[in-house]
Parts: structure tokens; C-alpha cells; sequence
């Protein structure tokens, strides 16, 4: 549980941080391709480290696809979700602390919250939020499980999972900022409050329902039997 604790704090901290912190710094901002390069490199750091000891899930969208696929046992679902939440809210904490060091900071400006509508970043609806969401977190899922199977090459599933983030977070950050994380979008919206909470249950149900659909296809259609 520590190290789940531990992984999920390193992607928000290392993901939002740099969204909050380095996204949009005078001409030498990362922008967003160096914010979807911070929260892949966060997995793939975080997998190497911690998934020996935990699986490196910290994502409830990830925990719920590997049980429905079979990789993951369902009595242990809830005390993940717990700690994923824990460390995702830790490091949303510890970021805010850091940021109102800065006298332009304001949590007004959307402290790396997600949203659609009139708080996506490029103004799409619901509609496209929830199906990017889906079908986003559906794929990140197929990639978990099959570069995660033994006739997969051993030592680079962290590679291949930090990079499909990465490629996430590439499609994802001007539509909703990039969740498929109902963690990572729990942490933010929490110091947010209003409308990032009041939008917050797409950022659960979406990624949620990715995880499910995700499952369910590799365990049934690409599950190597042996």
C-alpha cells in the first residue's frame, strides 16, 4: 500500500507539477508536450520503482481494468483506490503549498484541474470529453496488459506504458486537460472546489469505464492463454 501510495504521489506531483510549474514559464515553458512527457516519464520512473512492490497501478482505472481482466484481485480493489487517492491528494497539497509561493499563483486560474465546456482548455463539450476519456483510457489499458503478459519482452513494460501516457496526454490536454485518472482529477478538483467538483464524476466514470471496457476485451479476446 505504500508504494501504490508512493507511485501515485510521484505522478501528480511530477505530472500537474510541471503543468502548474513549468507549462507556461516565459520562453522557456515545457508546454504540452513537455507536460505529456512529465506525467509518462512519472509512470515509467514510478513503475520501475515501486511496481515490483505494489504492480505500479496508481491510477483506480488501471486497478479496476486488471481485476476485470483477471490480474488483479477484487478484494483488493478498494484499499487501492484508498491510498491512490491518498497520494494523488498528498502531492495536490504539497504542490499547492509550493505554488502560493508565487505571487501570480490562484487557484482561480484552474490549478491543473480537469473540465469541459467552458473549462476545457479549447472549449469542448461533455460529449467529446467522456468519449476521449473512454476510448483514451480503454487503449491505455490494452497496452498495460499486453506488454504485461509473459510472452511480452521482460524489464520494458515501463517504457511501453509510460510512453502510451505520454501519447495520451498529447491527444488529451487541450480536450480536458488530460485525466484517465479519476486520482490525479480527484486531487486537484478537491482544492478547486466548484466546478471541478461539480464535473469531477466524468473524470471517474469515463476512466472507470475505459478500465472496464479495456478488461474485458484483452481478457477475452487477446489474454494469452498459456
Amino acid at each position: 500500500m505504500f508504494a501504490e501510495f508512493l507511485g501515485t504521489f510521484w505522478l501528480v506531483f511530477g505530472g500537474c507539477g510541471s503543468a502548474l510549474i513549468s507549462a507556461g514559464f516565459p520562453q522557456l515553458g515545457i508546454g504540452f508536450t513537455g507536460v505529456s512527457l512529465a506525467f509518462g516519464l512519472t509512470v515509467l520512473t514510478g513503475a520501475y520503482a515501486f511496481g515490483p512492490v505494489s504492480g505500479g497501478h496508481f491510477n483506480p482505472a488501471v486497478s479496476l481494468g486488471l481485476a476485470t481482466a483477471g490480474r488483479f484481485s477484487w478484494k483488493e480493489l478498494g484499499p487501492y483506490w484508498l491510498v491512490q487517492l491518498i497520494g494523488a491528494t498528498a502531492a495536490a497539497f504539497v504542490l499547492l503549498k509550493i505554488c502560493e509561493g508565487n505571487i501570480d499563483f490562484s487557484l482561480a486560474n484552474g490549478f491543473a484541474a480537469n473540465g469541459y465546456d467552458e473549462h476545457s482548455p479549447n472549449g469542448y463539450t461533455l460529449q467529446s470529453a467522456f468519449l476521449v476519456e473512454t476510448v483514451l483510457t480503454a487503449f491505455f489499458l490494452l497496452v498495460i496488459l499486453g506488454v504485461t503478459e509473459g510472452r511480452a519482452p521482460v524489464g520494458f513494460a515501463p517504457l511501453a506504458i509510460g510512453l502510451a501516457l505520454t501519447l495520451i496526454h498529447l491527444v488529451d490536454i487541450p480536450i480536458t486537460n488530460a485525466s484517465v485518472n479519476p486520482a490525479r482529477s480527484t486531487s486537484q478538483a478537491l482544492f478547486v472546489g466548484g466546478w471541478a467538483l461539480e464535473q469531477l464524476w466524468l473524470f471517474w466514470v469515463a476512466p472507470l469505464l475505459g478500465g472496464l471496457i479495456g478488461g474485458l476485451i484483452h481478457r477475452f479476446a487477446l489474454a494469452d492463454r498459456a
